[in-house]
């Protein structure tokens, strides 16, 4: 299954953009990272069975166990695709919203666009792992 970052802004060389590539790289599932402008810009092509996954502050704070079985649940029931998306400084409205199959939050705080790629990207990895039975995670 294809894991698919669409973010709203650019990173460029910086140390999260570093940090994100880092933990990319990690991931044993194929991946893809598709960077937009602030507005506007082109949205990839949805295919069909596509789950999409929103990063927004009117999330579900998941354990990294429950990310990582939500993760291996769409896996093992043949999606092609999980999309994440990352929005530009207001997020998202409730119009989008309601498009995803999932909205996820990195707690009640609100992080910087850089920052909250950067954990996704490390939560990416620590899913895979624990679905892989590598011993990353350490839960307790």
């Amino acid at each position: 299954m294809l894991l698919h970052i669409v973010a709203r802004g650019r990173i460029g060389r910086s140390p999260e953009g570093e940090l994100i590539d880092r933990y990319m790289k990690r991931v044993g599932w194929p991946t893809k990272i598709t960077e937009l402008p602030d507005t506007g810009g082109k949205m990839p092509a949805v295919d069909p069975g596509t789950r999409i996954v929103m990063l927004d502050e009117k999330g579900r704070d998941l354990p990294s166990m429950a990310f990582a079985t939500q993760l291996g649940r769409w896996r093992d029931d043949g999606v092609r695709e999980t999309r994440f998306l990352l929005g530009a400084a207001d997020g998202f409205d409730d119009v989008q919203r309601e498009q995803a199959d999932l909205l996820l939050a990195f707690g009640r705080a609100t992080w910087p666009h850089l920052m909250a790629r950067a954990m996704l990207a490390e939560q990416l990895w620590r899913a895979t792992s624990i679905l892989a039975g590598h011993p990353y995670h350490r839960e307790g």
